[in-house]
């Protein structure tokens, strides 16, 4: 009898997991065009099925949620609808503020993952929290890390929230054309996933392991049409724009009032492809870039803000080593080096963007832009060219290839003939088992200049686990001396990394604590052109617990080693003017202890602290970086980030005191009117810089901005910039 009821306990266990690997719902076509309100009163809702059954991710992912989530979906010819029904303990939602596009944990939300081409690489998500609150992203790389999922992207649909006694209700229209999608589909793939601040419970439709992200697009249920898809009926989106600006130089004394027109076109072709066109844009950024603090001798790549660069970004983006070996960077396009060899703007005259799917395995990318000639700054015009193709295989896996151009247009008396042109041509292979527990990568890039076409390698390969309770990966980077990409970003050439790590978890079943994590890194770089010299070397043991209350404690213990080459003569991590360079030719050893420490971000107010002390080169470190952010939701919120470094070092090399402070404020008077104040002190950079922004979302992506920028000298408070822009643009659909 016992061995009955274990057969059937078996059989009941197994079919539970079928059940959850092939969950699916069916998305009914109707004829009539729904009120978006949030409110699901339409008699319409009654007809169509659910995605229902969520299950926790956190705290625990092996049980369904305790506030469940029931989503239906309708479509007609032009819109897919979705209704949404999330239950609750209470009424005190969490929001950041009512601006769109939020991010970030600590805040109630839901969130929509549609793979609509079934090929577990690419994703559109949407997203909507009790408030109404919108935001919209894509997701490249099949979810496998954070930095494939960007916020940055802008497409027009509608969304209402409606909160009710024990739940709250979410009513969506998305247009057909904000996707791409092979014509007569008839399944994507989907799931969704929700933050609940209140029962402290994140879940998800289909069931996803902690130890995997929450969007990562390996686990994901059908959602099946009752008709074939359509073909677009939106071919074309005119977005013109007109800025004008008045601004003053005062370090240069000079005194600029101008108007921009210019505009951009994102045309449809067929129902898989974008293209996107501009024509003098205005990529003088509304936002501004965070300043950090730079104690290294590499340059930091910053985050790409531009639309034009942002959709199918990673057809052009994820090749090589991100960190060390990216062959392709878009914010290079637009930047150039004056004759002081400081970084400035180089205006982009015009330019075109052809991205998407040629069929469901090929995906195709390319791009052609034009920048001005600037002839006092010595800067020719460039044509800048890139064609990606990427081939799947397998089950998420595929195959890239790239070649890349940067011509110098017309004949220049200040162009060496060095520097006439950059080519580089590579092919990359992207691993992702079906279950995403195996990731990799191996890639061989080739750069060409002018009478300089030997050697000029890149090439690398990583490879990770990654399970429930062990994780771990092997990165091998190897970089020619010749190797140049100037569209790139490559930190520095003439190396060969190794580097690994290995991460162990424990999941307590009781307690305060949901996590423990144990983690070895090491990372080894050495100069093959210096006989390959023994350049760099990190080793570092770190503990974390992450607790229940979504609070997070690390210990770290770093073990460093920096080689200085004659090539390294002017640094001095001081900064200091009349301090000389450290010494070269010398090997330096240095310790380090670290500790982090994030409170509950649910909470309206809520910090994070990170002390560390030790050895650094031939002195001492001290640094203390800190946040807070207090809400006064939903209209308010308030920031501050700070971070201190005291540096010294024995005499003459100097000490210093490095200061990086950024306080922030937000107002959202509502979900159309934004206000928003950065100031960023630093004595690094020798600049206090004030950037405020009134923004006016008065149709559907259409904005008027008023920005003001302030800029001073921390040392004598004098002014160093002033400018205010007055900013228009429009999205037109014809």
């Amino acid at each position: 009898m016992t061995k009955n009821y274990a057969w059937l306990l078996i059989l009941f266990v197994l079919s539970v997991h079928s059940q959850d690997q092939n969950k699916s719902f069916t998305v009914k076509f109707v004829d009539e065009f729904l009120k978006v309100d949030g409110i699901l009163d339409e008699s319409v809702w009654d007809q169509a099925e659910s995605a229902k059954d969520f299950y926790q991710y956190f705290p625990t992912d092996t049980i369904q949620a305790a506030q469940q989530t029931a989503i239906k979906m309708l479509y007609n010819n032009t819109t897919l609808y979705v209704g949404i029904r999330a239950k609750s303990i209470g009424e005190n939602y969490a929001t950041r503020s009512l601006q769109r596009d939020f991010r970030g944990a600590g805040i109630d939300q839901i969130s929509l993952v549609f793979d609509t081409f079934n090929d577990g690489t690419l994703a559109y998500l949407f997203g909507i929290n009790p408030f109404g609150v919108r935001r919209e992203a894509l997701i490249s790389g099949g979810g496998g890390d954070r930095d494939g999922f960007t916020t940055s992207w802008d497409v027009k649909w509608k969304g209402e929230s409606k909160i009710y006694d024990g739940y709250f209700t979410a009513e969506i229209a998305i247009p057909l054309t904000s996707f791409k999608f092979k014509e007569g589909e008839t399944k994507w793939r989907f799931n969704s996933y929700r933050l609940d601040m209140q029962a402290n419970e994140r879940s998800t439709w289909m069931r996803i392991p902690q130890n995997q992200l929450i969007f990562n697009l390996a686990f994901m249920g059908d959602m099946v049409f009752e008709r074939g898809l359509g073909t677009s009926r939106t071919p074309l989106a005119l977005i013109p724009y007109i800025n004008g600006i008045a601004a003053e130089d005062f370090e240069n004394n000079e005194s600029l009032t101008n108007v921009k027109v210019g505009a951009d076109a994102k045309v449809a072709i067929g129902n898989s492809l974008n293209l996107d066109l501009t024509i003098n844009p205005d990529f003088s950024t509304v936002e501004v870039d965070n300043f950090i603090t730079n104690l290294t001798r590499f340059e930091v790549a910053l985050p790409e803000r531009r639309q034009f660069f942002v959709d199918n970004n990673d057809l052009f983006g994820s090749f090589g080593g991100g960190r060390d070996a990216n062959p392709f960077f878009s914010r290079r396009i637009g930047i150039a080096k004056d004759t002081a060899d400081e970084t400035i703007e180089n205006r982009i005259l015009g330019g075109l963007r052809l991205s998407g799917k040629l069929n469901r395995n090929l995906r195709l990318g390319f791009f052609n832009i034009q920048t001005e000639k600037d002839a006092d700054n010595e800067i020719p015009s460039n044509n800048n060219m890139m064609l990606a193709l990427q081939h799947k295989v397998f089950s998420r896996s595929n195959v890239s290839f790239f070649f890349l151009n940067r011509q110098a247009v017309g004949s220049s008396d200040f162009v060496p003939e060095e520097e006439e042109f950059n080519r580089v041509v590579g092919v990359d292979y992207n691993l992702a088992s079906e279950d995403n527990s195996w990731i990799g990568k191996v890639y061989a890039h080739k750069s060409f200049q002018p009478d300089d076409n030997d050697g000029n390698y890149s090439v690398g390969g990583f490879l990770a686990k990654n399970t429930r309770n062990f994780s771990g990966f092997v990165d091998l980077v190897s970089v020619d001396e010749e190797f140049t990409s100037d569209l790139g970003f490559i930190r520095r050439t003439d190396i060969f990394k190794m580097a690994n790590n290995f991460e162990a978890r424990l999941w307590p079943e009781k307690g305060k604590v949901n996590q423990y994590q144990a983690q070895v890194f090491q990372v080894v770089t050495w100069r093959p052109n210096l006989d390959f010299l023994y350049s760099d070397y990190r080793f570092s043991v770190e503990g974390t617990a992450e607790f229940r209350s979504l609070e997070r404690l690390q210990a770290r213990f770093s073990k460093r080693f920096v080689y200085l080459t004659e090539d390294d003569t002017d640094f001095n991590p001081t900064g200091n003017d009349d301090a000389p360079g450290l010494p070269t030719s010398t090997g330096y050893h240095f310790n380090r202890v670290e500790l982090q420490f994030q409170s509950d971000q649910r909470k309206y107010f809520s910090y994070r602290l990170e002390p560390s002390y030790g050895d650094f080169f031939n002195g001492t470190r001290l640094s203390i970086e800190t946040g807070f952010n207090l809400r006064f939701q939903p209209k308010v919120e308030l920031g501050l980030n700070m971070q201190y470094d005291r540096i010294e070092l024995p005499d003459p090399y100097g000490n210093a005191d490095i200061w990086l402070v950024s306080p922030r404020a937000t107002i959202t008077f509502s979900k159309s009117i934004f206000w928003s104040t950065l100031i960023q002190y630093s004595n690094q950079r020798d600049n206090l810089g004030i950037n405020s922004r009134l923004q006016w979302r008065f149709a559907p992506l259409s904005d008027l901005f008023v920005v003001y920028n302030d800029n001073y000298f921390v040392n004598t408070f004098m002014p160093r910039s002033r400018s205010i822009n007055l900013k228009l643009t429009y999205w037109l659909n014809i």
